[in-house]
């Protein structure tokens, strides 16, 4: 098993995003300012965020239509270093999302899964020199579950983000050796709200990373835990910082860094994609994430972090 390769098996999309004061509630309509149209969809997301990361050869198992929305979607990652095994759908058009995003930076989207609903287990192309497998939950559970059996197999690390939140079936927790989910995907998968501390301790996988937002994150590696506070930025779009998150500390981890040194070098990969439009054009250079990292703009951030946690037990 050679340190360094990357293969994500996930979604790929093109994201129709407009900006507007805020969020519509139920019922509600807003009118919208500006409209563009990016490459996204988290598969894709963190595919780019660990090419760009450095030092980690990237591949992607993904679906794409036969049709104009698959073009940029297919540009952008081939633009970012990124290999491709693209299993092209004719009955099927490319997934999409739907976005709106607010001017406090916040968003709600819809995904229309489309080609990536058609990916299945022997879709998962050779796993020879791979070290490690990226996986989330926008593609049939079943593929993913078949995927991260034949990885765990082959003795290629599986790391899974658990987004969008959903139950997951033993059969792909026994499989996983790194978990990184928000705190409402942890309290679905371990059963429990209130206890954050407690949830992440319980969920049976080697390795869990929560993230916490505008805070930071927290991570139990064995029985060990870990603060990492965030980066502070001004954001004007948190659409895809935890796909760049996701990416970054997987191409860190591949690299042979320990669980600490990636969460800083994913905490400041996701904080600059804060500071940026769209998904995959939002996500940092390996430069700039160097350049932040050299500083200590973090530390200040811990005290709020550590007490952020020590609340969930309260």
């Amino acid at each position: 098993m050679s340190a360094g390769r990357v293969l994500v098996a996930g979604s790929a999309n093109l994201d129709f995003v407009v900006r507007a004061a805020h969020i519509p509630a139920p019922g509600e309509t807003v009118l919208g300012r500006e409209f563009q149209t990016f490459p996204g969809g988290k598969g894709a997301n963190q595919a780019v965020a660990a090419a760009r990361a450095g030092g980690a050869d990237t591949r992607m198992l993904l679906a794409l239509g036969d049709d104009a929305h698959a073009v940029p979607v297919e540009a952008s990652l081939r633009e970012a270093g990124v290999a491709l095994d693209i299993r092209r759908q004719t009955a099927h058009a490319t997934g999409v999302a739907f976005i709106c995003l607010s001017d406090g930076a916040e968003n709600a989207i819809t995904v229309a899964p489309g080609a990536n609903a058609a990916l299945v287990a022997d879709d998962l192309p050779d796993l020879a020199g791979v070290d490690t497998l990226l996986l989330q939950l926008e593609t049939p559970i079943d593929a993913v579950t078949a995927w991260a059996t034949r990885a765990r197999e082959a003795g290629v690390r599986v790391v899974l983000n658990a987004a969008p939140a959903r139950i997951l079936p033993d059969a792909l927790l026994r499989q996983v050796d790194v978990l990184i989910v928000n705190e409402g995907e942890l309290a679905m998968i371990a059963h429990q709200a209130d206890d954050l501390i407690s949830a992440l301790k319980c969920v049976p996988v080697p390795a869990v990373v929560v993230t916490l937002g505008a805070v930071g994150c927290i991570a139990r590696d064995g029985t060990d835990l870990h603060l990492q506070p965030a980066f502070p930025v001004a954001a004007v779009d948190t659409t895809a910082a935890g796909d760049t998150f996701c990416g970054v500390l997987v191409a860190t981890l591949a690299r042979g860094a320990t669980l600490v040194a990636g969460l800083r070098a994913a905490a400041a990969a996701s904080a600059l994609a804060c500071t940026a439009l769209g998904a995959q054009s939002s996500v940092p250079a390996r430069a700039d994430v160097d350049a932040l990292l050299r500083g200590d703009a973090d530390s200040a951030g811990l005290d709020a972090l550590a007490a952020r946690c020590a609340s969930s037990a309260a």
